[in-house]
């Protein structure tokens, strides 16, 4: 697989150059055309565990790559409207496929859902802009976003197939593990189960409503028929995935920020853990918490995003999240509480001003519910040890520099150290370290 994706890489690189003036001269047109790739390389050496199970992060040394490639179609419509259109290919492998980590070392795994590449739809949505007022801004051809005028103040619909992710929790400095950290927790708000299939795509409807100084946005979409299933449930009354988010933009010493609250609510069959602990117990059930048999299972929580210019070279972000805990989780990761803060700088002062060095910390945490579940032996769709002796937060420190090689090819290295992997502390630490290839057109 690395040498289709070398080729790869160096076919794209001759396309980039015989392509390199099309952008401008397409940039009115009602169409528009966008591609990425991402390739991520990760290793870690090994490291002492006193024992392991079924969804253990294998203490053996290991190396994986991962691949995504992506077209982004998009078409203006009339006036206000567009659709999208992006076929995704996905394939390679996390480390012990993408177990033992709640706080997983790879954004990009998230949309693998085998080793072998496999071409899907990741997304198909329509998005609608309603203007409430005369001032508009020109927005330029961008991935997913044909040229187009949009109203300072507007109402926008989003309707079809996306990633609920694409219009909740971002934040400008720590969100795309394609350009930036690659933790699943410093991408989005860690418990934050947001509704998603295996590959991390939804169906649904979001509706927002923004003025230069505020926005307000809800979403309500679809959830897996099973915990990180590749389908999606659509008996809509009884599963179903809800999210609100206030964002307020920010001044701070004429320096730009902006603050998000979050808030969410999801229906679907996900078990309550004390009712699989006490079944188990009785010898009435088992420690299944994958497949719900019946719905009724609720998991609400909230989270909290901010980040700050500090100077134009460097922003600081942060994020804090909760849920509820009690119920089993069902579509992003195992974290029912996290805290995050990191610190992005621009090169400039080392003539570098389109590179990127990131640095940032998280912890994360579970409910004494789920510590209970794991400890008796369960197992989730992520971490599970077969016992859990010693509980403490899964502690991640990330640091990545990315480097811009031209307009299209841009090559990162990255650390992270995991303390205690699936908030278990008779294991690890772990050391990871990763290379990055990200090229778009």
């Amino acid at each position: 697989m690395k040498k289709i994706l070398f080729l790869q890489l160096m076919l794209l690189s001759i396309f980039v150059k015989a392509n390199a003036q099309t952008k401008d001269t397409l940039s009115k047109s009602p169409f528009n055309f966008h591609f990425q790739l991402t390739a991520i390389d990760q290793s870690h050496p090994a490291f002492h565990a006193s024992y392991s199970g079924t969804n253990s992060l294998q203490p053996a040394a290991e190396e994986a790559l991962s691949l995504t490639t992506t077209l982004f179609a998009g078409a203006r419509l009339w006036k206000g409207a567009s659709v999208y259109f992006n076929p995704e290919i996905s394939g390679g492998r996390g480390f012990s496929s993408a177990l033992g980590v709640a706080g997983f070392p790879n954004g990009e795994t998230f949309r693998i859902g085998s080793a072998a590449p496999a071409l899907y739809l990741a997304r198909l949505f329509y998005r609608q802009y309603i203007a409430l007022g005369p001032a508009v801004d020109t927005v330029a051809d961008d991935i997913n976003q044909v040229s187009e005028l949009v109203p300072r103040k507007r109402i926008t619909i989003t309707t079809g197939k996306f990633a609920i992710a694409d219009m909740f929790d971002n934040n400008s400095y720590s969100h795309d593990p394609r350009t930036q950290f690659m933790n699943w927790s410093l991408m989005s708000a860690g418990a934050w189960d947001y509704p998603a299939n295996t590959r991390g795509y939804t169906e649904g409807l979001v509706i927002e409503y923004a003025t230069p100084d505020w926005a307000v946005r809800f979403g309500t979409v679809l959830v897996p028929t099973f915990a990180n299933g590749p389908t999606l449930d659509y008996h809509y009354t009884k599963a179903q995935g809800d999210v609100i988010e206030i964002q307020k933009n920010i001044t701070l010493g004429k320096r730009k920020g902006i603050i998000r609250l979050l808030g969410f609510r999801n229906v679907s069959k996900a078990p309550n853990y004390r009712d699989v602990i006490n079944g188990y117990v009785n010898h009435t059930d088992s420690l299944d918490v994958i497949d719900g048999h019946k719905y009724g299972g609720v998991k609400y929580g909230f989270g909290i995003n901010g980040e700050q210019e500090l100077t134009k070279d460097l922003g600081l972000f942060f994020r804090g999240s909760w849920n509820d805990g009690q119920t089993a989780t069902w579509a992003f990761t195992e974290i029912d509480h996290s805290g995050s803060l990191g610190l992005n700088l621009a090169g400039s002062k080392w003539r570098r001003p389109d590179d990127t060095f990131g640095i940032a910390a998280v912890v994360n945490g579970i409910s004494k519910a789920h510590q209970d579940y794991l400890a008796a032996g369960g197992y989730g769709f992520i971490i599970g040890d077969g016992k859990l002796t010693h509980y403490k937060t899964e502690n991640i420190l990330e640091a990545y520099y990315s480097a811009k090689v031209n307009n299209n090819l841009n090559l990162s290295l990255g650390y992270q150290f995991i303390q205690n992997p699936a908030y278990n502390s008779d294991r690890g630490s772990v050391n990871v370290f990763s290379v990055r290839a990200h090229i778009v057109i």
